[in-house]
């Protein structure tokens, strides 16, 4: 039964995370998960690994991977110290998925310290790949004409909405 328990949360957190960009499994005992959007200044990543005698004993959660540079070290022992709080109280159950989603549900109040880099190096820029929607969004918004200017400019053109041949000519002879 000891060794079935890990097999059978590996399988539950394949099947749960199916598809979530978020979660890695690096190996079948290590996994990460990024919480928060990619380009999210206050988005981090937590490693957690499985030691042999897991659940019974803590997993090994590390923040180390180089997505978490930008975090202080601070921030990154108070993070930890919380998610052993949560180890604590599940030891000898599956928690890889609790812990994943703890750090999900608190990561306003785990990253509230953290300054935000308004400076993004040229790693960051590579690794987000998706344009900012706020620009294409502002980009969206058609002209509004009012009715006057539509009779105006319906009158100017033809039943296809093309202006008629020679609009723009100039009289050479006057």
């Amino acid at each position: 039964l000891l060794c079935s328990l890990p097999q059978m949360e590996l399988e539950a957190l394949r099947s749960i995370y199916e598809g979530d960009l978020c979660f890695r499994e690096l190996s079948p005992v290590s996994f990460q998960y990024r919480i928060g959007e990619n380009g999210d200044p206050k988005a981090f990543l937590i490693e957690v690994s499985w030691p042999e005698t897991y659940p019974q004993t803590a997993p090994v959660i590390s923040m180390d991977a180089f997505f978490n540079n930008t975090i202080s070290s601070a921030i990154k022992r108070s993070i930890l110290d919380k998610l052993m709080v949560e180890v604590e109280a599940n030891l000898g159950t599956a928690m890889t998925y609790t812990l994943f989603e703890y750090a999900k549900d608190n990561k306003e109040l785990f990253m509230e310290n953290q300054p935000v880099n308004t400076v993004t190096s040229a790693s960051h820029s590579i690794a987000i790949g998706t344009p900012d929607v706020p620009a294409s969004k502002k980009k969206d918004k058609k002209e509004q004409l009012s009715k006057t200017q539509k009779r105006k400019l319906a009158d100017k053109t033809d039943n296809k909405g093309e202006l008629p041949r020679g609009w723009n000519w100039v009289d050479v002879i006057k």
